[in-house]
């Protein structure tokens, strides 16, 4: 069994719904994704609309990955920057694949899949995400090519007394 990735698909209430439940799966499951668990669908779908205007702005692009049942199995974001002296990279945001399908290389897929999409759009030389420190992340993203090139310490407050490294990594595209 495999995804299928679909670049810019249409966003319909089937997809809405789809990615908030993955958002939330991901998210209780302890995923670095912008929560901390326990969170609610309810507590995440403010932060899908604000990736769902980006993407009707223009400002975004989305890739879903379906399983073969048909349900959102994997996202993520790809946002141009729109800083004159920045437009040659690109951000991958909510980068995620759903907790029941971890351990099967589509993470690695989805990022791969990430970087074909990259390379079809103008002027693209390279990816930049960021993850957070102490789950063994920047092992995963460095072994699918990414080069961490940037530390911050105790950017990110999981929780009361658990900071944790902001971490940025670089996927050169050439």
């Amino acid at each position: 069994m495999s995804l299928t990735f679909t670049l810019d698909p249409a966003i319909d209430p089937a997809l809405h719904d789809g990615i908030l439940d993955l958002w939330t799966d991901v998210s209780n499951a302890g995923g670095a994704v912008g929560f901390v668990p326990p969170v609610t669908r309810e507590a995440i779908r403010p932060e899908l609309v604000k990736q769902l205007v980006a993407l009707s702005e223009g400002r975004a692009r989305l890739l879903v990955g379906h399983a073969e049942d048909g349900r959102v199995a994997a996202t993520a974001f790809l946002t141009f920057n729109t800083h004159r002296l920045m437009t040659h990279w690109l951000w991958l945001y909510t980068v995620m694949v759903h907790p029941r399908h971890q351990g099967k290389g589509y993470g690695r897929d989805l990022l791969a899949a990430a970087a074909d999409a990259a390379r079809t759009f103008d002027g693209i030389e390279a990816i930049r995400l960021t993850c957070r420190g102490g789950l063994g992340l920047e092992r995963f993203y460095g072994s699918c090519g990414y080069k961490e090139v940037g530390r911050v310490p105790g950017a990110i407050r999981v929780g009361a007394g658990d900071d944790r490294d902001d971490i940025t990594m670089l996927l050169p595209l050439g």
